[in-house]
């Protein structure tokens, strides 16, 4: 007697899954019974979040190592998407970095690097996956910033790449909607995630305090995003913060967003 065909799992392709946030994202959709494709930077790391995934989940993992500040990396993936006959049902453009600092003193090259991944890179995948994305009434998953909704001396060009993210994703949200497509636009606070060690924000009094999980911002992320919502920003601090800053003069919301940026040592200093 024939059994009868089950059907594929979805497909989700996470950029930046290898820890924080899309780790922690790959868990929602894996336990939900995606495919997980897990794509970064780092091989070894990969294949450490792909064994413990497949461990607490059971799920099907497959990991595509990618410097995703290269031009090429998106046409590299999706060929190798396609290589694998994997279509894909879901896009989370999560991965980013950030770099805090003057703008006459931080490295060109990583800011460089930072709009290619920001920037280019995600609307680059986005672009050639969407296609896939329409065939499947699929979701599409941006990870911007609170950052995205204002100017931010001393983080100039990460705030500038992360309001694109959002303005880009509200953008598309709408136009897509009609073709069954919905797009979610994540804007969290700060995170412990090792972002602020690698942007050097040890010292910004943005770092100080009880700050939100990783688990806890991927959870509401993923919930909007089953939900179809347009925007997320989890927690009621990040929520009141955004609205003041809409509320307040545009030059007196930069100078505040300087301030919480600054370090105490330099305030201290300063003073």
């Amino acid at each position: 007697m024939l059994q009868p065909k089950t059907a594929p799992s979805p497909v989700a392709v996470i950029t930046g899954a290898s820890s924080g946030i899309g780790y922690e994202l790959s868990k929602l959709f894996a336990r939900d019974g995606s495919h997980v494709v897990l794509i970064a930077r780092s091989a070894d790391a990969l294949r450490n979040a792909a064994r413990t995934l497949t461990q607490i989940s059971g799920a099907t993992v497959t990991t595509l190592a990618a410097d995703l500040s290269r031009r090429d990396a998106p046409e590299e993936i999706v060929t190798e998407l396609k290589r694998q006959h994997l279509q894909v049902h879901a896009l989370v453009n999560n991965a980013g970095f950030g770099l805090h600092g003057s703008f006459m003193k931080t490295d060109l090259t990583t800011e460089l690097a930072m709009i290619q991944v920001h920037v280019a890179t995600l609307t680059h995948l986005t672009k050639l996956l969407l296609p896939d994305l329409v065939q499947t009434h699929g979701k599409i998953l941006n990870v911007a910033s609170i950052a995205a909704f204002q100017p931010t001396p001393l983080m100039a060009v990460y705030a500038a790449t992360k309001a694109y993210v959002l303005s880009f994703s509200e953008a598309l949200a709408n136009e897509v909607r009609e073709l069954g497509v919905s797009v979610t636009a994540l804007c969290p606070g700060p995170t412990p995630t090792g972002f602020q060690q690698r942007a050097g924000m040890g010292l910004s009094r943005l770092t100080q305090g009880n700050l939100m999980r990783a688990e806890t911002i991927a959870w509401l992320g993923y919930r909007g995003l089953m939900r179809k919502q347009a925007v997320v920003v989890p927690g009621w601090k990040n929520h009141l913060s955004v609205w003041t800053l809409r509320l307040l003069p545009r030059n007196l919301g930069v100078r505040l967003a300087r301030t919480v940026q600054e370090s105490r040592r330099a305030v201290t200093t300063s003073r």
